[in-house]
């Protein structure tokens, strides 16, 4: 049973109850509306991480104290500002409660002492106001900028001991705000939505027909995308708020993803209960596409049906019918909003797909800096040695049209780094530098999209960790995350990083999160975990989740976890396998792709490896 210290948000709307029973409809829909807009916005922008919803109230974990702290004093300071400007019966009033203490952990959920006492805070809390623990007061008094009111000792429910109780006093002056370093809670952050919406939004790539500024080095075309809310055909026309809510979702999501342009809710609102053509509301909302879609209800059971439209051609890019039956509205949302956003989405998905097909569909002559980006990422993506030498061929074309530009630079380093990963490059460490040297030149420029603050931090995160820099490596795939916090493929990859730093328990609660956004990334997943688990001495597990892939060393992985199976058959057939692939692999040139913190581990490996009838590649 793992254990561990975590500050606990408890958050709480009041009078729930008597507002349900005045319009249930109105007020889950505003209350939606705060959580997406606010409360989620919040929590994961201060590396929090939500883990249990519970209708009216929410609970969430976080790695800093003062994170939590401060995020309930944005999260009231905003709950007043959009009170102010709304009708006196459409106001929510919220209460929240902070204690730190230790938690239990059971899978995403998590119980304790430290929980119950934040949950009975909460209670204590004025309206519109926050309650601490003392010990919350005084780890973060001398940190914040606001003060706090001692309440005396109370004794609450269910715990023996009084607590001692403070107010935060939103309204006091600023004090001088000492400097406080953050505590490592960038995991909590990219978990930052409940995991039903959360699974659903990874990098979108959609392409839109207006030239904009996305990094110094030239204009690319910048994905954009509206969402209409989806039309209620039940046969009693009661499934308006789910309609409204699940466009909602989206936008919100899609909203707070870096490189994507969505348009707001009131402008594609704006045509709600309309029909036209699609190729002119997309001329209208400036938009590349347009998601549309309608709820059905009969019985128990939802069915959703969503579609992607090219607003230029009128063409459907891709459709798909959901059904969910349950009587949780809430659940359904959720889950249906994963669904649907994560199926059109993604490093591999039918958007990708789409703009793949656009940009090796225009003229040769007449490609953007994007377009040559995304001609580079579609050879890249098939992870053979002539589609990265490919991949890099369009890269230097490219510069060559758009001198410096940093996508093309930090995306040719990407195939140098690819061709040593993959066990294709003839002199790994030629390779290894010339990546180094792009993605450095990348990153002494200050003024860089997220899509290239992404790929750069993530590929340095790898060549930090095979410098040994692992808490380098870690702080920059941290930075990767920050920009791109729904990007599956990344958060997977987030995984290996962690691993090498020692971090297991950590990886594998990457992947988890990585494989409920996007089940059709198994094959990189299962990649990732194998490698967890042959760490975690679960060869079992390892040899089951690496058997369902075959990406880049996976065979090589397998046959170290049949080896410690006492299966030596079956490892040497897994290296004959890698041998078919890459005729050049060998020992050496496995172990130049991975660099652990505990020199140990790819010891152990290296010697099964060859156990197994990998070539040690050494001269003799």
């Amino acid at each position: 049973m793992e254990r561990r210290l975590s500050a606990i948000l408890a958050a709480d709307v009041v009078g729930y109850s008597a507002l349900m029973e005045q319009d249930e409809a109105a007020t889950f829909e505003r209350l939606r509306t705060r959580r997406t807009e606010l409360f989620e916005p919040e929590i994961a922008g201060h590396h929090g991480r939500v883990f249990k919803l519970m209708g009216d109230g929410l609970l969430a974990e976080f790695g800093s104290v003062v994170d939590a702290v401060e995020c309930a004093v944005a999260l009231q300071r905003g709950m007043a500002a959009r009170n102010a400007a709304v009708p006196l019966e459409e106001r929510f009033d919220v209460r929240i409660g902070i204690n730190i203490g230790e938690v239990i952990v059971d899978g995403e959920d998590r119980y304790g002492e430290g929980v119950n006492i934040a949950a009975r805070l909460e209670q204590l809390a004025p309206v519109g106001g926050i309650c601490v623990s003392g010990k919350v007061a005084k780890e973060v008094e001398k940190k914040l900028a606001f003060g706090f009111d001692s309440a005396g000792r109370q004794k609450v429910k269910n715990i023996e001991e009084p607590i001692e109780v403070y107010h935060v006093r939103l309204d006091a002056p600023p004090r001088r705000r000492s400097l406080h370093k953050r505590g490592p809670g960038w995991l909590r952050w990219i978990f930052g939505v409940p995991a039903a919406v959360g699974a659903a939004v990874l990098a979108i790539w959609v392409v839109s027909y207006g030239p904009q500024s996305i990094s110094s080095g030239g204009t690319s075309a910048i994905p954009s995308v509206a969402v209409l809310p989806f039309k209620d055909l039940s046969a009693d026309n009661s499934l308006a708020y789910l309609g409204e809510g699940l466009a909602n979702d989206v936008i919100a999501i899609l909203s707070r993803f870096s490189d994507i342009a969505v348009v707001s809710r009131t402008s594609s609102f704006a045509y709600q209960g309309k029909e036209g053509d699609i190729r002119q509301m997309g001329k209208e909302l400036g938009v590349g596409y347009v998601v549309e879609g309608s709820v059905r209800k009969e019985g128990n059971r939802v069915r959703i049906i969503a579609q992607l439209v090219n607003a230029n051609t009128g063409d459907h890019v891709w459709a798909d019918r959901f059904d969910k039956a349950g009587s949780d509205p809430w659940a359904l949302q959720d889950e249906l909003t994963g669904k649907i956003v994560g199926a059109m989405t993604g490093e591999f998905g039918a958007i990708r797909k789409a703009d793949y097909t656009q940009a090796w569909g225009k003229d040769g002559t007449n490609l953007a800096e994007y377009d040559y980006y995304l001609r580079a990422e579609s050879q890249l993506n098939l992870f053979t040695k002539e589609g990265i030498e490919r991949s890099g061929e369009i890269c230097r074309q490219g510069l060559q049209e758009f001198p410096g530009s940093p996508l093309l630079t930090v995306e040719l380093g990407w195939t140098h780094w690819l061709n040593v990963a993959l066990l294709y490059s003839a002199e790994p460490q030629i390779d290894l530098l010339e990546a180094g040297r792009l993605v450095n030149q990348v990153l002494a420029d200050k003024n860089l999209s997220p899509q290239v603050t992404r790929l750069a931090n993530w590929l340095n995160a790898w060549l930090l960790t095979l410098k040994r820099d692992h808490d380098g490596a870690v702080a920059a795939m941290n930075r990767a995350l920050a920009a791109a916090p729904y990007n599956a493929f990344t958060l997977t990859d987030a995984g290996s990083i962690l691993l090498q730093a020692g971090q297991t328990e950590k990886a594998l609660e990457l992947t988890d999160a990585a494989a409920a956004r996007d089940p059709g990334l198994s094959w990189f997943v299962n990649y990732v975990r194998g490698f967890i688990y042959i760490v975690m001495g679960k060869n079992e597990e390892a040899v089951e989740a690496l058997k369902s892939t075959e990406f880049a060393d996976a065979p090589l992985q397998l046959a170290i976890a049949y080896v410690r199976l006492g299966r030596d058959a079956e490892a040497r057939a897994a290296v004959v396998k890698m041998l078919k692939t890459v005729p050049t692999a060998t020992i050496e040139s496995w172990r130049q792709t991975w660099n652990f913190r505990d020199p140990s581990v790819l010891e152990r490996g290296a010697a099964d490896l060859g156990r197994a009838g990998l070539p040690s590649g050494l001269p003799r």
